[in-house]
Protein backbone atom coordinates (compact mmCIF):
# COMPACT_ATOMS: atom_id res chain seq x y z
CA UNK A 1 0.00 0.00 0.00
CA UNK A 2 1.27 3.21 -1.19
CA UNK A 3 -0.17 6.39 0.53
CA UNK A 4 0.34 9.95 1.39
CA UNK A 5 -1.11 9.39 5.08
CA UNK A 6 0.63 9.17 8.11
CA UNK A 7 2.49 5.76 9.01
CA UNK A 8 0.06 4.47 12.15
CA UNK A 9 -3.34 5.07 9.88
CA UNK A 10 -1.63 3.16 7.17
CA UNK A 11 -0.83 0.21 9.00
CA UNK A 12 -4.44 0.27 10.75
CA UNK A 13 -6.20 -0.22 7.23
CA UNK A 14 -3.47 -2.48 5.75
CA UNK A 15 -3.89 -4.90 8.66
CA UNK A 16 -7.48 -4.62 8.13
CA UNK A 17 -7.01 -5.33 4.69
CA UNK A 18 -4.37 -7.81 5.18
CA UNK A 19 -1.59 -6.07 3.08
CA UNK A 20 1.82 -6.81 4.61
CA UNK A 21 3.96 -3.99 2.44
CA UNK A 22 3.01 -0.40 3.51
CA UNK A 23 4.76 2.49 2.29
CA UNK A 24 3.43 5.86 4.17
CA UNK A 25 4.09 9.31 4.37
CA UNK A 26 5.08 9.55 0.64
CA UNK A 27 5.16 12.89 -0.95
CA UNK A 28 2.85 12.93 -4.55
CA UNK A 29 6.56 12.62 -6.84
CA UNK A 30 7.24 9.67 -4.44
CA UNK A 31 4.09 7.70 -5.33
CA UNK A 32 5.19 8.29 -9.09
CA UNK A 33 9.12 6.79 -7.98
CA UNK A 34 7.77 3.87 -6.17
CA UNK A 35 5.16 2.83 -9.65
CA UNK A 36 8.31 3.70 -11.92
CA UNK A 37 10.92 1.36 -9.22
CA UNK A 38 7.94 -1.36 -9.12
CA UNK A 39 7.90 -1.36 -12.83
CA UNK A 40 11.91 -1.79 -13.51
CA UNK A 41 11.78 -4.66 -11.23
CA UNK A 42 9.26 -6.14 -13.78
CA UNK A 43 5.74 -5.63 -12.51
CA UNK A 44 2.93 -4.17 -13.61
CA UNK A 45 1.06 -1.61 -11.55
CA UNK A 46 -1.78 -0.41 -11.00
CA UNK A 47 -2.58 3.18 -9.33
CA UNK A 48 -5.69 3.39 -7.66
CA UNK A 49 -5.88 7.56 -6.27
CA UNK A 50 -8.62 9.94 -5.47
CA UNK A 51 -6.59 13.43 -5.08
CA UNK A 52 -4.29 16.14 -7.38
CA UNK A 53 -1.46 14.39 -5.71
CA UNK A 54 -2.41 10.87 -7.09
CA UNK A 55 -2.24 12.36 -10.82
CA UNK A 56 1.83 11.60 -11.48
CA UNK A 57 1.39 8.01 -10.33
CA UNK A 58 -1.80 7.90 -12.40
CA UNK A 59 -0.09 8.12 -15.34
CA UNK A 60 3.15 6.34 -14.94
CA UNK A 61 1.02 3.41 -13.81
CA UNK A 62 -0.23 0.77 -16.24
CA UNK A 63 -3.57 1.48 -14.92
CA UNK A 64 -4.94 4.50 -13.49
CA UNK A 65 -7.68 3.60 -11.55
CA UNK A 66 -9.39 6.81 -10.14
CA UNK A 67 -12.44 7.28 -7.60
CA UNK A 68 -15.30 8.77 -9.05
CA UNK A 69 -15.68 11.23 -6.07
CA UNK A 70 -12.34 12.11 -6.79
CA UNK A 71 -10.38 15.35 -7.80
CA UNK A 72 -11.06 16.09 -11.75
CA UNK A 73 -7.16 16.04 -12.82
CA UNK A 74 -6.95 12.19 -10.98
CA UNK A 75 -9.79 11.38 -13.01
CA UNK A 76 -8.67 12.95 -15.94
CA UNK A 77 -5.33 11.28 -15.68
CA UNK A 78 -6.48 7.56 -14.97
CA UNK A 79 -7.59 5.11 -17.26
CA UNK A 80 -10.70 3.82 -15.53
CA UNK A 81 -12.78 6.20 -13.08
CA UNK A 82 -15.47 3.88 -10.55
CA UNK A 83 -18.83 5.94 -10.38
CA UNK A 84 -19.08 4.88 -6.85
CA UNK A 85 -16.74 5.00 -3.78
CA UNK A 86 -16.42 1.53 -3.25
CA UNK A 87 -12.97 -0.40 -3.49
CA UNK A 88 -15.36 -3.25 -4.76
CA UNK A 89 -15.51 -1.33 -8.18
CA UNK A 90 -11.55 -2.40 -8.89
CA UNK A 91 -13.23 -6.08 -8.69
CA UNK A 92 -16.20 -5.48 -11.01
CA UNK A 93 -14.11 -3.46 -13.40
CA UNK A 94 -11.68 -6.44 -13.45
CA UNK A 95 -14.39 -9.05 -13.94
CA UNK A 96 -16.25 -6.52 -16.62
CA UNK A 97 -13.19 -6.62 -18.37
CA UNK A 98 -12.22 -9.80 -18.40
CA UNK A 99 -16.24 -10.80 -19.38
CA UNK A 100 -15.58 -8.27 -22.45
CA UNK A 101 -12.54 -9.72 -23.70
CA UNK A 102 -13.98 -13.44 -23.61
CA UNK A 103 -17.27 -12.46 -25.52
CA UNK A 104 -14.59 -10.34 -28.50
CA UNK A 105 -13.29 -14.40 -28.63
CA UNK A 106 -15.77 -15.64 -29.00
CA UNK A 107 -17.25 -13.36 -31.97
CA UNK A 108 -13.87 -13.47 -33.34
CA UNK A 109 -14.02 -17.16 -33.17
CA UNK A 110 -17.55 -17.86 -34.68
CA UNK A 111 -16.64 -15.22 -37.55
CA UNK A 112 -13.08 -17.05 -38.45
CA UNK A 113 -15.63 -20.21 -38.80
CA UNK A 114 -18.63 -18.91 -40.07
CA UNK A 115 -16.10 -17.26 -42.78
CA UNK A 116 -13.75 -20.49 -43.22
CA UNK A 117 -17.31 -22.15 -44.67
CA UNK A 118 -19.21 -19.34 -45.72
CA UNK A 119 -16.35 -17.96 -48.51
CA UNK A 120 -15.53 -21.57 -49.62
CA UNK A 121 -19.59 -22.25 -50.05
CA UNK A 122 -20.19 -18.88 -51.56
CA UNK A 123 -17.62 -18.90 -54.71
CA UNK A 124 -19.30 -22.21 -55.46
CA UNK A 125 -16.85 -24.88 -54.29
CA UNK A 126 -20.14 -27.29 -53.80
CA UNK A 127 -20.97 -26.66 -57.64
CA UNK A 128 -18.58 -29.66 -58.88
CA UNK A 129 -20.11 -31.99 -56.17
CA UNK A 130 -24.12 -31.00 -56.19
CA UNK A 131 -24.48 -28.37 -58.87
CA UNK A 132 -25.19 -26.00 -56.35
CA UNK A 133 -24.51 -22.45 -56.37
CA UNK A 134 -24.95 -20.08 -53.34
CA UNK A 135 -27.74 -17.13 -54.61
CA UNK A 136 -26.59 -13.61 -53.91
CA UNK A 137 -30.16 -13.41 -51.72
CA UNK A 138 -29.27 -15.96 -49.33
CA UNK A 139 -25.18 -15.22 -49.12
CA UNK A 140 -26.80 -11.95 -48.08
CA UNK A 141 -29.19 -12.88 -45.29
CA UNK A 142 -26.76 -15.07 -44.21
CA UNK A 143 -23.94 -11.87 -43.39
CA UNK A 144 -26.81 -10.47 -41.62
CA UNK A 145 -27.67 -13.36 -39.93
CA UNK A 146 -23.81 -13.43 -38.74
CA UNK A 147 -23.86 -9.52 -37.84
CA UNK A 148 -26.97 -10.61 -35.74
CA UNK A 149 -25.32 -13.40 -33.85
CA UNK A 150 -22.10 -11.20 -33.06
CA UNK A 151 -24.39 -8.50 -31.85
CA UNK A 152 -26.51 -10.36 -30.32
CA UNK A 153 -23.48 -12.27 -28.24
CA UNK A 154 -22.25 -8.48 -27.29
CA UNK A 155 -25.34 -7.22 -25.90
CA UNK A 156 -25.13 -10.18 -23.09
CA UNK A 157 -22.87 -8.10 -21.68
CA UNK A 158 -25.40 -5.09 -20.99
CA UNK A 159 -27.15 -8.38 -18.58
CA UNK A 160 -23.62 -8.28 -16.78
CA UNK A 161 -23.31 -8.05 -12.83
CA UNK A 162 -20.26 -8.34 -11.19
CA UNK A 163 -19.95 -10.31 -8.22
CA UNK A 164 -20.03 -6.95 -5.50
CA UNK A 165 -23.50 -6.11 -7.38
CA UNK A 166 -24.92 -9.93 -6.64
CA UNK A 167 -23.68 -9.63 -3.04
CA UNK A 168 -25.23 -5.91 -3.00
CA UNK A 169 -22.05 -4.59 -1.59
CA UNK A 170 -22.61 -1.14 -0.69
CA UNK A 171 -18.95 -1.13 1.75
CA UNK A 172 -17.19 1.87 1.29
CA UNK A 173 -13.43 2.24 2.51
CA UNK A 174 -12.83 3.32 5.69
CA UNK A 175 -10.47 5.50 5.40
CA UNK A 176 -9.24 7.22 2.09
CA UNK A 177 -6.33 8.94 0.58
CA UNK A 178 -5.72 12.16 0.24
Amino acid sequence: MLTGDNADTARTVAALLGIERVMAGVLPDGKAAAIVSLQRQGHRVAMIGDGINDAPALAQAEVGIAMGSGSDIAIETAAITLMRASLHGVADALALSNATLRNMKQNLLGAFFYNAMGIPIAAGILFPFTGTLLSPVVAGAAMALSSITVVSNANRLIRFKPSSARRGSRVTPAVADS
